[in-house]
């Protein structure tokens, strides 16, 4: 497969943490899914990566498209891996999933020097249309009900903020989508989702 048509095959949030990280530099993907960002950085920016993921069946695929990948639930923690010892860990929507944020926040910025997240934006504005109208939204970025969501820790662009800031967090670049598109222009309230680089300060 080209590098052209690997990238096609990659969400937008995807694509632009892929542009994100250097060449021949090493990954971990937390959370990393069937393994396509790990696949498609190998194959284009020759990195070194590790994948996270306690599917079965995403393990296989990963394995499948080369990746190497360890089978673990992430609320267990990041202890099996040194202090720096990548140089980008990526949380790729999955942080709304976790029970201990600010805990897998800390442990990415102990792992590795720099730290790439995404997740959907509970600001986007038909989210709160939704809730005047009486009812917890549902759409393209969160489309379950109330009831059998795995999202558990929802937040805005700001309430993101905030927090990396509370930590002690330096957010570097920031990216923002609706849908396919990059949106530029009133982000907290016009974009789905979004994307954070950041790095911890070091004692």
């Amino acid at each position: 497969m080209s590098p052209q048509l690997s990238q096609m095959s990659l969400r937008p949030d995807l694509v632009r943490i892929a542009q994100w990280i250097r060449p021949n530099s090493s990954v971990l993907d937390l959370g990393c899914g069937d393994g396509a960002l790990l696949g498609h950085l190998k194959q284009t920016k020759s990195i070194r990566g590790v994948g996270v993921e306690i599917s079965d069946a995403r393990v296989l695929s990963c394995v499948q498209r080369g990746v190497h990948v360890i089978q673990q639930n992430l609320e267990d923690g990041l202890a099996m891996f040194d202090d720096q010892q990548f140089d980008t860990v990526v949380l790729s929507q999955t942080l709304q999933s976790m029970h201990r944020t600010e805990h897998i926040l800390r442990e990415m910025a102990r792992v590795a020097r720099e730290a790439i997240v995404s997740f959907p934006n509970f600001g986007y504005w038909p989210h709160g249309w939704s809730i005047l109208r009486g009812r917890m939204p549902v759409t393209g970025q969160m489309p379950y009900d109330w009831y059998d969501t795995p999202n558990i820790h929802l937040c805005t662009l700001k309430d993101f903020e905030r927090l990396a800031a509370t930590l002690d967090f330096t957010i570097l670049e920031r990216a923002t989508f609706n849908d396919e598109h990059e949106v530029k222009a009133f982000a907290g309230w016009r974009s789905t989702l979004a994307a954070y680089r950041f790095t911890a300060a070091r004692s």
